[in-house]
């Protein structure tokens, strides 16, 4: 063989390497969470290597911040861009402070979208949210009030971090309903930032400050774990009712102490999978993120977003003693 064929040869050996390569990279979706550690985004991230799987060319990274802080989650943003991903879903600890870092992903070629806790417009392409504001708002202070029955009594908000998106906004909307509960006097909004022990202090912090305290809402998975045990540690079952959002996991043992007649969430690997869904749609271009557009969704059909780029999954789901065990085989 000549110089000149062994030449062609070695080249289009070498091309075919590169082209084979290439094809077989995946789609590299980063799913930023609010901190690592929290069950509720743990099954979330199980859900999306389902999806990944599923999509087949998709390979997730699974990344967020130990403290539930905006600085801590842009230093998350900026290694991501860093590494060159190819989308970022985040469910954001500061809707505006993320801001900045997104807008630099999104320049650098990134696909960005917000689910669960949202992103300023100018930060996302789009947002998922995980139920309709309204209908958890009110869904929370309803919890309440069926607790409470015919007797009126002081409620308190436990929160995670004060400058949380989602909770912000479901806050907002449990005020709003307020008139609707006669039964229900609101005293107080506390924050424990999404960690157990600063919410059981914020907890036992409210049992001190409000003698007559009935109940204790909680629209976080962390905070209402940590408030039913302070009050199983306190000896006030029967006399605080601990309600908001959690998983069945992690609240059927505090059911069945009775610290919390009834809670509600929605299904977190439904959340995790549509998120993955929708950023690969959008990166691969089989979707664009623009009002009244359809984004397939994989096994849960197909969403359409709304005039500020948003779309909602189901209502809330009820949990209480007659099908918290069953739920809690799941998730």
């Amino acid at each position: 063989m000549t110089l000149f064929k062994k030449l062609i040869v070695t080249t289009a050996a070498a091309i075919a390497l590169m082209s084979g390569s290439a094809s077989a990279e995946s789609v590299k979706i980063a799913l930023v969470v609010k901190t690592l550690g929290n069950g509720f985004f743990d099954a979330a991230h199980k859900a999306a290597q389902e999806a990944a799987k599923e999509l087949g060319d998709v390979e997730i990274i699974y990344t967020g911040p130990t403290t539930s802080t905006a600085k801590a989650q842009i230093d998350v943003v900026n290694s991501l861009i860093a590494q060159k991903v190819d989308a970022i879903a985040i469910s954001a600890n500061d809707k505006d402070a993320l801001v900045p870092a997104l807008k630099k992903a999104m320049q650098r070629g990134i696909t960005v979208i917000s689910w669960d806790s949202g992103v300023a417009p100018e930060g996302r392409l789009m947002h998922l949210n995980p139920s309709s504001n309204p209908l958890i708002g009110n869904m929370c202070v309803k919890l309440a009030s069926d607790g409470l029955g015919s007797e009126k009594g002081d409620v308190a908000i436990l929160s995670a971090a004060s400058t949380a998106t989602n909770q912000n906004i479901w806050i907002e909307e449990m005020k709003k309903v307020l008139p609707n509960y006669a039964n229900v006097n609101l005293v107080d909004t506390v924050y424990g930032d999404d960690l157990a022990d600063k919410s059981y202090r914020e907890t036992q912090g409210l049992i001190a400050k409000y003698p007559n305290l009935k109940a204790i809402i909680a629209p976080t998975s962390v905070g209402i774990v940590a408030a039913a045990q302070a009050v199983e540690d306190a000896g006030l079952v029967g006399k605080v009712n601990v309600t908001g959002l959690g998983l069945p996991s992690e609240m059927a043992g505090h059911v069945k102490a009775g610290s919390s007649k009834a809670f509600a969430i929605w299904n977190p690997i439904d959340l995790g999978y549509s998120a993955t869904y929708i950023a690969y749609e959008l990166k691969a271009g089989k979707a664009e993120a623009k009002p009244d557009a359809e984004i397939s969704i994989g096994r849960m059909g197909k969403i359409k977003l709304d005039a500020n780029n948003e779309a909602a999954m189901a209502d809330p789901f009820v949990y209480d003693a007659g099908n918290v065990e069953e739920f809690a085989k799941i998730f």
